[in-house]
């Protein structure tokens, strides 16, 4: 009995000692206001893009290849030169044809001679005007024959038809060209566009509209010149092909991303001042109740002078701007007009 009445007396004056403290020492000291500028959370409809990868193409290609089979005599050319337009890209070496030529050339003189000794015969009155309309008849498939040999011999001299660089090449000299075979590759330089594979869920534009396209962390506005109206039944897509501006810094076969409007979508809007940052975490100070509500957001990307949130914010809350690294969490505010 002694032993329990003397523990309730212990217990009494350690409560007597804890209330005889001084009040409010543990207390949270009282945050001065502070005077900020709020805004608020803006919603609005903005348009949405998906991100196609597509591929630098020059405008100008093409394939050199021969038209006749023969031997390769020349290539001045060597991969990556640049050549005009009617440079010497390759030439070729066919007796045959030369041969051909030559036997048409005196095929000819000599429909000449026997026309101009009939045509005089004919004014003696020694010959008839059917001998002379004969002769002219093959005097004209003679002339087309020299004209046929002569397109032949032409083939043997390939030249380049625009102005641009060898990016290909596959021919020496000895080699023997086959008629159809590729010798070598040509792009031009001057104009140079995006060819990409648009997925067909994506809407179609006209011919004419214009595009972001990125490079190498660059954006240039490129404008649509070509768009297939036919879907791929394999990839489900359909070739678009956009032109670049011109002396865009990048080369043939680069990787490119163009940003292709796919319709709107709703969206919340902050001025970007009003977004703090904490290590890894995003953060603004919403003005509720006259304090500052310290909150977690989530954002997507600037767009101008204003920040897109995706969660932790609703349409019309008041957001601190530029909010003041002394700022505290539940701290009383006094808003500016």
């Amino acid at each position: 009995m002694k032993s329990a009445l003397l523990a309730f007396l212990t217990l009494a004056a350690l409560g007597l000692t804890a209330c005889s403290r001084p009040a409010g020492r543990n207390a949270a000291p009282t945050l001065p206001a502070v005077t900020v500028t709020t805004a608020l959370v803006e919603a609005a409809t903005l348009p949405r893009v998906q991100l196609v990868a597509g591929t630098v193409r020059p405008v100008d290609r093409a394939v050199i290849a021969a038209r006749i089979m023969g031997s390769v005599t020349r290539v001045p050319t060597a991969l990556g030169a640049r050549v005009a337009a009617g440079d010497l890209l390759v030439e070729l070496s066919a007796a045959e044809i030369g041969a051909r030529l030559d036997q048409a050339r005196a095929n000819l003189d000599q429909v000449d001679r026997e026309l101009a000794r009939e045509t005089t015969l004919v004014t003696k009155g020694a010959s008839s005007m059917e001998s002379v309309r004969l002769l002219e008849d093959r005097r004209r498939a003679a002339a087309a024959a020299v004209a046929e040999a002569t397109t032949f011999a032409s083939y043997t001299t390939l030249t380049a038809p625009f102005a641009g660089v060898i990016t290909r090449r596959a021919v020496e000299p000895g080699d023997l060209a086959a008629a159809g075979a590729p010798l070598l590759e040509l792009e031009g330089t001057d104009r140079l566009r995006a060819e990409l594979a648009v997925p067909e869920a994506l809407p179609s534009l006209p011919v004419g509209s214009t595009f972001r396209v990125m490079i190498d962390g660059a954006t240039v506005e490129g404008r649509l010149a070509e768009f297939s109206p036919a879907g791929d039944p394999v990839t489900r897509t359909r070739m678009a092909k956009i032109d670049l501006p011109a002396n865009t810094a990048v080369r043939s076969g680069q990787f490119v991303r163009v940003a292709w409007p796919a319709g709107n979508e709703e969206a919340l809007l902050i001025p970007a001042n009003a977004l703090t940052h904490f290590g890894q975490m995003e953060q603004v100070f919403v003005a509720e109740g006259g304090r500052a509500q310290l909150r977690l957001v989530k954002t997507a990307g600037r767009i101008g002078d204003r920040i897109r949130v995706l969660a932790g914010l609703t349409a019309g809350e008041s957001v601190v701007i530029a909010p003041p690294s002394t700022l505290r969490d539940g701290q009383p505010l006094e808003t500016k007009p």
